[in-house]
């Protein structure tokens, strides 16, 4: 598996696990979500028809160390903000020693930046 293939899978993986953790509204949409959706249908295609979700970054800038990991988050108003935050940490953290064994754990930063 090429790095940029194992990425994209990591990536889609943490996304379905934040996505599952309750009071998470969403995932942020970015910029390149945002004009995805003006774009034809068959623009996608360029990318072998995925697309990285929005809202997760995903780094590893030794190529040894540990994965860093950038979430970003809408809550739902109805919970505690910081509960959410810690939720999505914890998920994911799990999510990725399940997928990547004997690896150091991630680090993993989660920022809720609105709610609804």
């Amino acid at each position: 598996m090429t790095d940029r293939a194992l990425r994209t899978t990591l990536t889609e993986e943490i996304a379905a696990a934040v996505e599952a953790v309750p009071g998470v509204a969403f995932l942020r949409p970015g910029l390149g979500g945002r004009l995805r959706s003006a774009l034809p249908r068959g623009a996608s295609a360029a990318n072998g028809g995925r697309s990285v979700p929005a809202g997760v970054r995903l780094t590893r800038p030794d190529g040894a160390g540990p994965w860093r990991v950038e979430i970003h988050v809408v809550a739902r108003g109805h919970v505690r903000t910081l509960d959410v935050a810690r939720a999505v940490a914890h998920a994911v953290e799990g999510r990725l020693a399940g997928l990547l064994p004997g690896e150091q754990p991630p680090k993993v930063t989660v920022t809720v930046t609105g709610l609804v």
